[in-house]
């Protein structure tokens, strides 16, 4: 079996265009222009990459950005005092502030001072909430794109076995959320799944995995997941990216999982375009909830 190329660079770009359009009419309507401020704290690389990525989609898309580059040096306090004059700057749409944080930074602390009407990333306690109530405000970026590449690759979900592999508040814990629900964003064919969320300490992973119709691996460990720990058939969706040597790998061998799959994500050009897009999404939310309008 030679498994399909779920091609999410080429969703990602539908979905972006889609949104320019949204974006387009919002505006024409007498709208103001949505409006996403990134904070960058240090200059790690992978992170200056990610943010040049979102701040070109936000031009294409017809939206402001703004970057505010903070030194590595940055206190708590100062880093706090950025994110709350965003939050009071009423031409602000979004809040992103890029991850990780240098060392010394919690972040934890720093999510919770973005103001939810302006947390495109989903991450404070109060949109948590509304997504595990099942009425969100947003929808996580990553996981809601892979909801939306199951649904425009006609990938049936309801009734399948997902296993998540790995449990983060960012990609594993709303993954499941979402794709047991019984409606979504892209309707109730893409939920109504059975999920098992499994991670690195799972006795038998690997027979857990190989029960799994739909497969979402995002654990952070570079080509884990074997061709072998797979059902025949399965759909595999590696959310994962890694840097071994010079190579950007996922969580998945995908050369072994393609032999096995029906269907798989490549890394890099798979999920990551996905998040951006779906960033895009929820800033023009976020511009239309300041209004009353969504």
């Amino acid at each position: 079996m030679t498994a399909r190329i779920l091609d999410g660079k080429a969703i990602a770009a539908e979905i972006r265009g889609e949104t320019a359009q949204q974006t387009a009419d919002w505006i024409a309507k007498g709208g103001e222009q949505p409006c996403l401020a990134a904070v960058l704290v240090g200059s790690d690389p992978a992170s200056e990459v990610y943010v040049r990525n979102k701040q070109r989609a936000c031009e294409r898309a017809g939206i402001d950005s703004q970057l505010h580059r903070l030194d590595a040096s940055t206190s708590q306090a100062e880093l706090i005092a950025v994110v709350e004059r965003l939050n009071n700057d009423p031409h602000v749409d979004g809040i992103l502030v890029q991850l990780p944080l240098p060392a010394g930074l919690d972040e934890r602390e720093v999510l919770d001072v973005v103001a939810p009407m302006k947390d495109v990333d989903a991450f404070s306690p109060e949109n948590v909430g509304l997504l595990v109530q099942g009425r969100p405000r947003f929808l996580p970026c990553t996981p809601h794109g892979v909801v939306q590449l199951l649904k425009r690759c006609e990938i049936p979900v309801p009734g399948k076995h997902v296993v998540v592999i790995g449990r983060s508040d960012i990609v594993g814990k709303p993954m499941a959320l979402l794709l047991a629900a019984r409606d979504g964003s892209c309707g109730p064919e893409a939920a109504n799944a059975t999920v098992t969320i499994a991670h690195s300490q799972s006795d038998d992973l690997e027979g857990i995995v190989r029960s799994g119709d739909i497969i979402v691996a995002a654990v952070g460990r570079p080509e884990m997941v074997r061709g072998s720990w797979l059902k025949p058939g399965a759909v595999v969706i590696d959310v994962g990216i890694n840097r071994v040597g010079d190579r950007l790998v996922g969580d998945v061998h995908f050369e072994e999982a393609s032999a096995v799959a029906s269907a798989i994500t490549p890394v890099p050009g798979g999920v990551g375009p996905l998040t951006i897009a779906m960033l895009l999404q929820n800033t023009l939310m976020a511009a239309k909830l300041k209004t009353g309008e969504a």
